[in-house]
């Protein structure tokens, strides 16, 4: 590489000047041809139409400095075309009679080749159909030289060259007009930066050169003469053969075709991916694509500015000049990586490089980002600001201080702390010569998350890093103060950026660029719209994979439309790091949907069916232990025991998707699941537990416990624990002291006998008393029925009772009274089982018994309707007396699937281990609330399953039952969900899903502390 220009330049010589008639007599004598001539354009050559009877050729008469070999490289080049490509569009050589390629005339050499008919590129209407089949007919082209070799297309004076191309650069010297030769040097500066030390990484071969607007050649068919025709697009003149860098064909095609396009980026993307269809380019050779159309545009003006300045009568010379200036000037104003980035999409890969790796990192459980504000803003209520528009009768950038009013009026109205404007929203509200680019809309996506809140709002950094940079954009419309941070992707992995915008001017003071930050550390506050850059107050927050070497902390806020595709890899969804739910970027602002489907529920499902919390909530997804409503606010689901090993649990999901898939049908077919299945629930117990029936809820499971029970014993009679609940059938009910003594209850049936609810905190008398309780109805039902009991059933840890831990000892004494008086024995353990309990897997182990009979349900299927009754062999063979038990949908396949998942996530994640240490931890925060809240009587519970007793006082331990409710609608107004059991329902209770982990107890303890303060009266 040089700077000074060739030494030789082919144009100077002068071009052969032939007679009609001398060229009519060479192609009858050479070529046996009677034809007629007609000159074509040429810019050293004499080229010449001839038709003939046989058809039209051009005659090409070189000029006498052109070297032979360059012409045999011509000839031996389009051989190996027709050889390797014959369905590619370029000419034929015609040989003449001797079956030469090439000719002596005079001192000239003549050649032959067939005429392509249609019109130039340059002179048809430019179609994406025409784009695509350029890119294909080039990509073709690329594959069909990248087997072809020739001494002759080595030539180290090539003017041409766009490996070469610094050489030509004093040329730039004859561009009279200032600004356009400044233009053109930036193009060469960019070359030598960018191309120049990739060249040894670039593939090199054999290369047409010169596939420019002239010389491709669009058929007649295409032309608009034959709309059906395919479209096809062909090559003419080969005289700028060379050998070099395999991706300059299509870089000079492109510096042509994109010649006044209304969009380059879309059209070249069209032609890129039909190139690289036919002919694959490499990652380096997309890097340097547009910067090798800007260098062949800047050769082409430099080149011809040089010759017209001894050649001004040559209108040939300069026929390109003022497009390709248009179109260098559009190129030089966008920044090269982002046409690098254009560039890779339209190959298919991904925009930015690194893009993927850094998205995987930020997905990754070792991302732990922090609130950007200090709000919660996973439970915090929110509003969704839709901007598409502007907000209803008000001019958002004129009037921004009423926009937030407005906005203030809208949150308040819900109770909403902050709002959500959109990542990807298109909006109406940029304007202005700061949002125009080189496409043809304005840029109008919005390429960040805004979070509207009061100014002064302190902004915290969300990850570990280093300030970048720390300037303020005042322009109108733009980001006021900006803060720019530097993160890098795990330890080893890539840079990526984030951008704070919309701040306050003490912003600017807070942090400096280069100071390292950490994560949750004030970094600035909101600004107004006095400073903000005219916006109502806000911070917007946007991720950036690649600054594309900006550095001015000024970065685009907002895309082009029509390049979303590379924009959303160079700046993702910043949510990534807010970790927002998806429900807060799709839930109109103005649309209340509770009312509504309150009237809905109040007109089709029976008003029996009650409704939890005050402020009702309209639940849409659940994911781990969260629910979320329609507006994305989290809630906490520290009650829900039902979603066992978390809402939405994907691996029970796809176990019961991949089953239903299959087969579902009922257990008079052998199938394996209903049987691997049992066994594995079956060995969880131990002996002699281990037969299983499987039916499809917790009160089917009572009610088939009661008929073992009483088809066993012969008996009717139940003993059942004072406030215990076992279902909503008519005989679960019957035994359910806390349906059949409450609100619509029609008391206790003869046949069934209450005993007292051994409760430590409330109960008064030792244990022995409880269990003598049960003796005492077993010999009530005796003398009742002359018999005694079928069943003794409790529930292993008394619910609805207050989630009452039974006293130690209770149910050995009460199973031995029981089993004294012939029953059988029953372990109610569908709220408690499957690990919940943290030191067992079954609550009634703790109390060292074995029961005859264990129903099981809510958790057993994660929420998938499944329900279980375990016995043993005895038991069950005696059950079978000849009447059938068939169950339709007991025990099929889906709901075997949903079962075993469930016992899958218990096992391989340690589940039950979660219980003990998150139900520990969780007690030990309230135990210590307890001391500071004298409404708090008593915490209890084992593992995962709490209560916490409110009380008036302490003394008399009277409920709280009023306080209790109030709480409760509290901390939902926080976004925590529990609710109360207990006769007197004051007890809170706690029984979330066993994913629950000690920062869920952190955030319930929180909010149960700040609920305590702000409802109990001082």
């Amino acid at each position: 590489m040089g700077d000074s220009a060739p030494t030789t330049d082919v144009f100077t010589a002068a071009a052969p000047t032939f007679t009609a008639s001398e060229l009519v007599d060479l192609a009858h004598r050479l070529y046996g041809m009677q034809a007629k001539v007609h000159p074509l354009d040429s810019e050293r050559d004499q080229n010449s139409l001839l038709t003939a009877e046989s058809g039209r050729y051009v005659l090409k008469v070189a000029n006498a400095a052109e070297d032979p070999a360059n012409l045999d490289l011509q000839t031996a080049a389009l051989h190996h075309l027709a050889l390797v490509a014959p369905d590619l569009l370029v000419p034929r050589v015609v040989p003449t009679g001797d079956g030469l390629a090439v000719a002596a005339f005079g001192s000239n050499l003549v050649r032959c080749v067939t005429y392509l008919e249609g019109r130039p590129y340059a002179k048809v209407t430019h179609t994406p159909q025409l784009h695509a089949a350029l890119g294909t007919m080039l990509g073709r082209l690329s594959a069909a030289l990248n087997s072809f070799g020739h001494p002759a297309a080595h030539q180290p004076d090539f003017l041409w060259s766009l490996d070469r191309a610094q050489n030509v650069r004093p040329w730039t010297a004859a561009i009279t007009n200032a600004g356009d030769r400044r233009l053109v040097e930036q193009a060469f500066d960019r070359h030598a930066d960018r191309v120049v030390p990739q060249l040894a990484n670039l593939r090199a071969g054999v290369v047409h050169h010169d596939a420019n607007d002239y010389n491709l050649i669009v058929g007649d068919g295409s032309s608009g003469h034959d709309p059906s025709a395919e479209l096809q697009i062909g090559l003419i003149d080969f005289g700028d053969m060379t050998f070099g860098r395999v991706v300059n064909e299509l870089a000079v095609g492109l510096a042509y075709a994109l010649l006044d396009v209304p969009d380059l980026v879309a059209a070249a993307r069209i032609i890129i991916s039909a190139y690289v269809a036919e002919f694959p380019l490499r990652p380096i050779e997309l890097r340097v694509l547009f910067d090798l159309v800007a260098t062949r545009l800047a050769m082409s003006i430099a080149i011809s500015s040089h010759r017209s300045a001894t050649h001004p009568d040559n209108e040939y010379l300069t026929i390109s000049q003022a497009p390709a200036l248009r179109l260098l000037r559009r190129l030089m104003a966008m920044r090269p990586e982002f046409l690098h980035f254009a560039a890779r999409e339209a190959a298919g890969l991904p925009p930015v490089p690194q893009h993927d790796a850094i998205i995987a990192w930020l997905r990754s459980a070792d991302c732990r980002p922090a609130p950007a504000l200090p709000l919660d803003l996973l439970r915090s209520p929110r509003i969704l600001v839709q901007l598409g528009t502007g907000a209803p009768g008000l001019d958002l950038v004129a009037t921004p201080e009423l926009h937030w009013e407005w906005m203030q009026h809208e949150m308040d109205a819900v109770g909403a702390t902050f709002a959500v404007g959109a990542y990807g929203e298109a909006r109406d509200c940029y304007g202005g010569d700061g949002f125009q680019t080189d496409a043809p809309e304005m840029r109008s996506v919005h390429l960040g998350v805004d979070l509207f809140v009061p100014a002064g709002t302190p902004v915290q950094a969300m990850l570990d890093g280093e300030v970048a940079t720390v300037v303020d954009n005042a322009a109108h419309l733009d980001y006021g103060p900006t803060i720019v941070l530097r993160h890098r992707a795990g330890a080893d992995g890539p840079e990526f950026f984030c951008l704070y915008g919309h701040l306050s001017q003490e912003s600017l003071t807070m942090v400096h660029p280069g100071q390292q930050v950490a994560a949750g550390q004030m970094i600035g506050t909101v600004g107004d719209h006095t400073v903000n850059g005219g916006w109502a107050p806000h911070t917007h927050i946007q991720l950036i994979t690649d600054r594309m070497g900006d550095e001015s902390g000024n970065f685009e806020g907002a895309a082009e439309p029509s390049r979303w595709n590379v924009w959303t890899s160079i700046v993702p969804d910043a949510n990534l790091l807010l970790r927002l739910a998806p429900e807060s970027f799709t839930v109109p602002v103005a649309v209340d949907e509770v009312d509504a489907l309150l009237h809905r529920r109040a007109d089709v499902l029976a008003p029996s069916l009650s409704i939890s919390y005050r402020k009702r909530l309209h639940i849409v997804r659940g994911d781990g232990t969260y629910l979320f409503d329609r507006h994305g606010q989290g809630f906490l689901d520290c009650v829900n025991n039902v979603c066992h090993v978390g809402h939405a649990n994907p691996r029970v999901v796809q176990a019961m998707a991949r089953q239903a898939a299959v087969l579902n049908t009922n257990t008079r077919y052998l199938h394996r699941t209903i049987l691997d299945y049992a066994e594995r629930l079956g060995a969880l117990f131990p002996d002699p537990l281990s037969v299983v029936f499987l039916v499809n809820s917790g009160s089917e499971a009572t009610e088939l416990a009661l008929r073992l029970a009483r088809t066993v014993t012969g008996r009717h009679d139940v003993i059942t624990l004072d406030w215990g609940y076992h279902g909503n059938t008519a005989a679960a009910i019957e035994i359910s002291p806390y349906k059949f003594n409450r609100k619509g209850g029609t008391g206790c049936q003869p046949h069934i006998h209450v005993a007292e609810l051994p409760d430590p905190y409330r109960g008064t008398q030792p244990v022995q008393h409880y269990v003598d309780s049960v003796a005492a109805q077993a010999e009530a039902a005796r003398a009742r029925n002359g018999a005694g009991p079928a069943a003794f059933i409790a529930e292993s840890i008394s619910g609805c009772g207050g989630q009452v831990v039974l006293a130690d000892g209770y149910l050995a004494g009460a199973h031995a009274a029981a089993r004294a008086a012939g029953a059988l024995c029953i372990a109610d353990e569908v709220q408690v089982g499957f690990g919940r309990v943290g030191d067992a897997m079954w609550a009634f182990e703790a109390q060292s018994v074995v029961p005859d009979i264990v129903t099981l349900g809510k958790p057993i299927g994660n929420g998938h309707p499944l329900g279980a009754v375990v016995t043993t062999p005895a038991i069950a063979a005696a059950f079978a007396n000849g009447m059938e038990y068939f169950n339709t949908f007991g025990g099929n396949p889906v709901s075997c699937a949903a079962g075993m998942a469930v016992l899958d996530e218990i096992e391989q994640h340690g589940l039950q281990h979660n219980a003990a240490d998150a139900g520990g931890y969780l007690l030990d925060q309230l135990r210590e609330l307890q001391q500071r809240h004298d409404c708090i009587g008593d915490v209890r519970g084992r593992g995962l399953y709490i209560g916490v007793d409110l009380v008036t006082d302490r003394a008399t331990k009277a409920e709280a039952t009023t306080l209790a409710a109030d709480v409760v609608n509290h901390m939902r107004e926080r976004g925590v969900l529990v609710s109360t059991d207990g006769p007197a329902d004051n007890v809170l209770k706690i029984k979330p899903p066993i994913v629950f982990d000690r920062a869920d107890a952190d955030v319930l303890c929180a909010a149960l502390d700040h609920a305590l303060a702000a409802v109990t009266p001082h």
